[in-house]
């Protein structure tokens, strides 16, 4: 069965911008869930000392979970040279960071889709950045993941690769053992595009996956499609909510995932309304999880 882990989606700006929580205190409100993991990102300001980083692991490891993914984000499709070689060395260090926290998984994105880069240069660009760091990765023992992302939080630009034929093409063009998809449903919303279609075109390739739901606001899927959701901000149409309740059809996820043979990790990415949505996601996941991977007595 896939081990269940979760993101601190609604503490991203106190673990991340003012440091008025710390990572201990995240564990500690994370641990009753019964969570085999947390997933870290990269950017936490506790992290920022690599001599922090085994207290961090241990503080994990002491309350009865792993640090199973990191989460990075990398901007690959700079036209500067030089910013792209600075880029790579930061998602080497996030390997290592990785690596040194006991995460066998580093995310990596393509970067940031700037209006003057055409698709071909930008593929070969992200291509080119993500082999760099490869070495690394298999030197390190972490295995890097992209995701279908939307955008980071302190970008401009919504994602190179954010587009399922763009997204797909790139995953195709880097073959390597240290080299996977982290899927995520919501993500193909923002899209415009459907997230089971997504799946059955990358399926092979997923290595972890992130859970969370989205919700209409107001209108249709084709209508949100109309507007193209990879605008700059977020879709109005969407926001996020307790998974189960949302778009995304968790029972054609796992059934597909299952028939492929996945059993690594997923990460619940939600909880932007309170502890007590992330506890329902989490039994919901859980009881997902139980559902398509039934344990054999």
């Amino acid at each position: 069965m896939p081990k269940l882990a979760a993101f601190p989606k609604a503490f991203m700006r106190q673990l991340v911008k003012d440091g008025t929580m710390t990572l201990r205190e995240w564990v500690d409100l994370a641990a009753p869930l019964g969570l085999d993991g947390l997933e870290y990102y990269s950017g936490m300001l506790e992290l920022a000392d690599p001599a922090r980083w085994p207290h961090a692991r241990r503080e994990v490891e002491s309350r009865g979970m792993v640090i199973p993914m990191l989460c990075c984000s990398p901007d690959f499709s700079h036209p500067d040279e030089a910013f792209r070689r600075r880029e790579i060395e930061k998602e080497k260090h996030w390997i290592r960071m990785a690596a040194s926290l006991g995460a066998k998984f580093c995310r990596v994105l393509s970067g940031q889709r700037r209006p003057e880069l055409t698709r071909e240069r930008g593929i070969s660009l992200v291509v080119e950045s993500i082999e760099a760091c490869l070495p690394e990765a298999e030197a390190c023992g972490v295995t890097l993941i992209i995701e279908n992302h939307y955008k980071d939080d302190f970008w401009s630009y919504p994602e190179f690769a954010q587009k399922m034929d763009v997204f797909c093409e790139l995953v195709e063009r880097i073959q390597h053992p240290r080299f996977g998809v982290n899927y995520d449903p919501s993500n193909a919303f923002l899209a415009g595009d459907d997230p089971l279609e997504l799946l059955r075109r990358v399926k092979h390739r997923v290595l972890t996956m992130h859970a969370s739901d989205r919700f209409l606001i107001e209108g249709t899927l084709d209508d949100l499609r109309r507007e193209e959701g990879g605008a700059e901000g977020y879709a109005k149409r969407l926001r996020h909510g307790e998974i189960g309740k949302g778009l995304n059809d968790y029972d054609a996820i796992f059934s597909t995932l299952r028939s492929v043979g996945f059993d690594s990790w997923v990460s619940i990415e939600d909880g932007v309304d309170g502890m007590e949505q992330l506890e329902a996601s989490v039994r919901f996941v859980r009881r997902k999880l139980r559902q398509h991977w039934p344990v054999l007595d």
